[in-house]
């Protein structure tokens, strides 16, 4: 089963760049959900789909990998640079 490293987009509800600077391993699923026939529940039989691991840097998932013989995939970072302006610049 492959896994997925990526650093997270920031969440719309902030402003600033927290919990966007670490690392996840994230395994892609193995088989599509199913829906349950009696409840209407989406389920799936694979455990690995809940699990996300959080790391510091970029090295350390990619060695957690290596290490646990885990192929995987990293996916590139896309970030806008923010440029900081003063309040009275939306007036040029």
């Amino acid at each position: 089963m492959k896994a997925r490293i990526y650093q997270p987009a920031k969440n719309a509800m902030q402003s600033g760049t927290g919990n966007s600077r670490r690392w996840v391993l994230e395994f892609e699923p193995a088989a599509p959900k199913q829906i349950d026939p009696i409840m209407g529940w989406t389920g799936s039989g694979d455990t690995r789909g809940q699990l996300k691991l959080r790391f510091e840097t970029q090295a350390e998932a990619e060695a957690y990998a290596a290490r646990n013989g885990i192929p995987y995939e990293v996916k590139a970072v896309h970030r806008k640079k923010r440029i900081i302006q003063a309040y009275s610049d939306n007036f040029k």
